[in-house]
């Protein structure tokens, strides 16, 4: 007997349901129907491009199940490589792939063409013929829409995908006045364009021409996510249609961006400003059906990508700030450039935060304005992956690539992806191919390079006509619609610019003003000023009471538990550690109500193991935040061990901090050098935000630094180029010697009334120097000190003044007590940016014997603060510098050398007689 006759018995809809199961996930099935696909498919494997399968496997299934497996393939085929074979290139015929969808791959022929499968149902179609389902498979597969998403790994996911697409063959039917608003929006962003192409000649405006869908794709994105209860929209974009985005979808006056154009200098005197197409905006919008909402656009620099990893910092504070229970509510939308999300590797960094617990914001929107050209670069030399959107993968985020001159098809695609985010809580991806009408900007010739594809592209209409005339044919508009929208549109443009022109100087009003109401601007005077930051001892004490108390039910590493109960121990001796000044500066500024947020590579615990500000249970892992437990109506503490990355990371805590000016924001390098990996926030943003755009950011970087023999990439935070950076009032950099300075200077950071970066070089050997300890008295008295002079000195006595910073100092120290040198004074500056000249004058005038001035520090003569030192004090050119020698690499890789060498310092700084000895 035919040992698949039982197949002859069933309905082929219940095979085809299991089947279509089992290639989804084959183990959601029972296990013998696993087993039996599974042979089918290693026996069908065989196909040829004649249909035929494996003798063995045709002869036992009978035909009509088989051919029900085939079509189940069929649609298998189109789900995961219809997007191969879609419309959705406007000016550039596809690159081919093999094999195609013909039905003949799949075991079927032109004559089951009109042959009815319950297959069908997989499609929500019923029993239906071949040709109708491959119609259907061709409307959603390989039209204007192109989907990936077969590789997501959860059914649920899946299931809604297929299910959303087979609703309406994804094609949402627009109404009539829907296509009509979709056609105003359009004419809009094509209108703009042409405008500032006549008025500005020549000028660079990176134009949005070819992918000018974009704007009505943005609009009926807000307006559809503010019905889903979206009330924020924070969003990140480069310079191609920026200009029109701010203009038509943030509702910025074209008034301003006119004066932009014209070059007017700044109503502010203390603001350098940037080009228009940086700058960032803020703004209020009611939609169509009434609701209020509030719209961000980043400032951005030129490397491009950047902003991405700011815009999630900003979204994440503000989720944290005003909608912890429903984080949806605050949506991220960054638009790339298409040889940029696949060129630039900050890409990656910010996909893979997406889902972690410190980073994510559940599901950012990711658009694609695909030119199909970097600067000159054809897409074929800017990548090897198929699609420019493949880093989405990584996430398992579905794509969508769509053809940017069907717009309706780009709405439907942007509304699609609105639905997977606030269902799923997860990225999506829209690749928009279009093209790029001019050069990289308007100045530049494009037929030098691609002289083919300008060709083409300049016989191209533009969508907007492309929709009209659709539309003309569908009945909805007359012939002189468009006229009438267009002129209706450039005579309003035209008012603005005479508005504009009246006007002699530019006003940049700052980005998310509204979250820094409670703080003023600040040059450099103010910030010389001190800041009360004291606090009751009282309060210090039942703040370490609670620090240095785990939970008595649960069990713990024993090191551990005594580690958190010498805190109490050292409040009680009167020592407290550096850990401990951490602690108490972020339990008494929780106390006040601030937030605190902390991230980096090994926070939790501290990359040396100083911090334990997380303790893990020990049979159960479970994490103990003791900073959480301080007060009733404290704020909220969060740390979090970061993602192996600096750049991604620091753009977000950096975006984090701006948007959220009450909360203490830090982040750590694991080692200081480390944060060369994010040189570009630190150029384009940490160092040249306030000048550029306005905009004060309190964001704190704790770089360990400190030579201690480990090697080249483990001494140096490289503190010469965070000073090089430094100018007139657009940081703090600090050297900290002391614990209470520490806690003074952490305190500062939120206690002051304006913010700025706040870089601070930390120690790593002085976490435990048995020196390195302050007082209970100096935490809750005293004051952030920038310099700090030598108490044991008589100035009398002094012929040798040491100036010198950090760590330095202690060794410095231990060889002066060891040659029981008194006509030395050690004097420390602990604020190297702005550095405390008038008090640096002082101490030169209190050691008035001291004809020998010193600047000694452990890093080479072309590191460290020196070049800084000459650059903001005159009097730096006559001191006497004690360092190593210049170097190309920070430090020795042997232990040995570098010691050698560290020593050599020190004893050139007590002997001027041992310059010529070091090496």
């Amino acid at each position: 007997m035919d040992k698949y006759s039982f197949l002859n018995a069933a309905h082929t809809a219940y095979f085809a349901d299991l089947y279509e199961q089992y290639l989804e996930n084959p183990d959601s099935i029972e296990p013998s129907w696993k087993a039996f696909f599974q042979g089918y498919d290693f026996g069908s494997e065989n196909y040829g491009l004649n249909g035929e399968i494996a003798e063995g496997v045709s002869t036992q299934i009978p035909e009509h199940v088989q051919k029900e497996f085939q079509v189940i393939k069929l649609i298998d085929g189109y789900r995961n490589r219809g997007h191969l074979f879609t419309k959705t290139n406007p000016v550039r015929a596809r690159r081919k792939y093999v094999p195609t969808l013909e039905i003949e791959n799949f075991g079927l022929s032109q004559s089951d063409l009109d042959t009815v499968f319950n297959a069908g149902d997989i499609l929500g179609l019923g029993a239906q013929t071949l040709r109708e389902i491959r119609k259907h498979l061709e409307a959603i597969y390989c039209e204007a829409i192109g989907v990936e998403y077969m590789y997501i790994r959860k059914p649920d996911e899946i299931k809604w995908i297929q299910d959303k697409l087979n609703s309406n063959d994804n094609h949402t039917k627009f109404t009539t006045d829907q296509k009509k608003h979709i056609l105003k929006k359009l004419n809009e962003a094509v209108s703009f364009e042409s405008f500032l192409h006549t008025k500005y000649v020549g000028q660079k405006r990176f134009s949005l021409e070819g992918g000018e869908s974009l704007i009505p794709a943005l609009d009926a994105l807000i307006e559809n996510a503010a019905e889903h209860g979206v009330k924020e929209f924070v969003m990140g974009m480069a310079h191609r249609g920026r200009l029109s985005t701010l203009t038509n979808i943030f509702g910025k006056s074209a008034k301003d961006i006119f004066s932009e154009f014209d070059g007017k200098d700044y109503e502010q005197e203390v603001f350098d400003g940037d080009v228009k197409y940086h700058l960032g905006w803020t703004s209020d919008r009611v939609t169509d059906a009434g609701k209020k909402i509030n719209l961000n656009i980043a400032p951005n620099p030129s490397h491009l990508e950047t902003v991405g990893a700011v815009v999630e910092g900003i979204t994440r504070a503000k989720q944290d700030d005003k909608y912890p229970d429903n984080p949806s509510q605050v949506l991220p939308i960054v638009v790339h450039g298409d040889a940029a999300i696949a060129g630039q590797g900050l890409v990656y960094e910010v996909v893979q935060m997406a889902q972690l617990e410190g980073y994510k914001t559940n599901g950012t929107i990711h658009i694609v304005v695909n030119n199909q050209i970097g600067f000159t670069t054809n897409y074929l030399d800017a990548r090897s992956s198929t699609y420019c959107t493949d880093v989405a993968k990584v996430t398992l985020s579905p794509v969508l690539h769509v053809n940017a001159d069907d717009v309706e098809a780009v709405v439907h695609s942007v509304l699609f992806a609105l639905h997977f985010r606030m269902k799923f809580k997860r990225d999506v991806f829209i690749d928009l191919l279009g093209y790029r009408k001019y050069g990289h900007n308007e100045g530049d010739e494009p037929k030098f390079t691609q002289p083919l594809l300008y060709k083409a592209i300049a016989k191209h209409s533009n969508p907007r006509d492309i929709y009209a005339e659709k539309l003309i044919s569908e009945g909805v508009i007359d012939a002189g619609y468009v006229s009438k929208l267009e002129e209706d549109y450039k005579n309003l443009l035209e008012e603005k610019l005479e508005d504009s022109r009246k006007v002699k100087k530019t006003e940049i009003t700052p980005f998310m003003s509204n979250e820094w109401v409670d703080y003023i601007t600040v040059e450099e005077d103010k910030m010389m000023q001190p800041v009360n930051t004291t606090y009751p001892k009282e309060n210090l004490k039942k703040i370490t009471e609670v620090l240095s108390k785990l939970p008595s039910n649960k069990k713990f590493i024993r090191k551990i538990s005594r580690l958190i109960e010498s805190r109490q121990t050292m409040f009680d001796e009167n020592r407290l550690d550096w850990a401990m000044a951490e602690h108490l500066a972020y339990g008494s500024i929780l106390e006040e109500g601030y937030d605190v947020r902390i991230s980096g590579q090994d926070v939790e615990r501290g990359t040396f193991s100083h911090r334990h500000a997380v303790v893990k249970v020990e049979d159960s892992e479970e994490e103990i935040i003791l900073h959480n437990n301080i007060s009733n109506d404290q704020g909220k503490f969060f740390i979090y061990n970061s993602l192996l990355s600096e750049y991604g990371v620091v753009g977000f805590d950096y975006g984090y901090a701006m948007a959220s000016p009450k909360t203490l924001t830090i982040w750590e390098a694991q080692f200081g050098d480390f944060s060369n990996g994010a040189q570009i926030m630190l150029d384009q943003y940490i160092s040249a935000a306030e000048d550029k755009w306005k905009l004060q950011n309190g964001l704190v970087m704790l770089l360990p630094h400190g030579y201690e023999g480990q090697g080249a990439e483990h001494s140096s935070a490289r503190m010469e180029r965070y000073l090089q950076l430094c100018a007139k009032d657009n940081m703090y950099v600090a050297d900290c010697t002391t614990p209470a300075n520490m806690f003074h200077l952490l305190r500062r950071q939120v206690k002051a009334n304006f913010r700025k970066p706040l870089i601070v070089f930390t120690p790593k050997s002085l976490l435990r120097h048995p020196l390195a300890v302050s007082t209970v008295d100096e935490f809750s008295n005293g004051e952030f000190k920038m310099l700090i002079d030598d108490e044991k000195a008589q100035a009398d006595k002094i012929k040798t003044l040491v100036i010198v910073t950090g760590k330095f100092y202690y060794d410095l120290l231990e060889e002066q007590e060891k040659l029981e040198r008194d006509d030395v004074a050690l004097v420390r500056i602990e604020q190297l940016f702005p550095l405390p000249i008038e008090d640096i004058k002082s101490i030169l005038g209190k050691y008035i014997n001291a004809k020998d001035v010193v600047w000694a520090q452990e890093e080479p003569r072309n590191m460290g603060a020196y070049s800084h030192m000459l650059m903001h004090l005159d009097e730096a050119k006559n001191f006497r510098v004690a360092s190593r020698r210049p170097y190309g690499a920070p430090a020795a890789g042997s232990a040995t050398r570098s010691k050698r060498r560290h020593q050599e310092v020190i004893d050139f700084v007590f002997d001027i007689t041992k310059d010529n000895q070091r090496r």
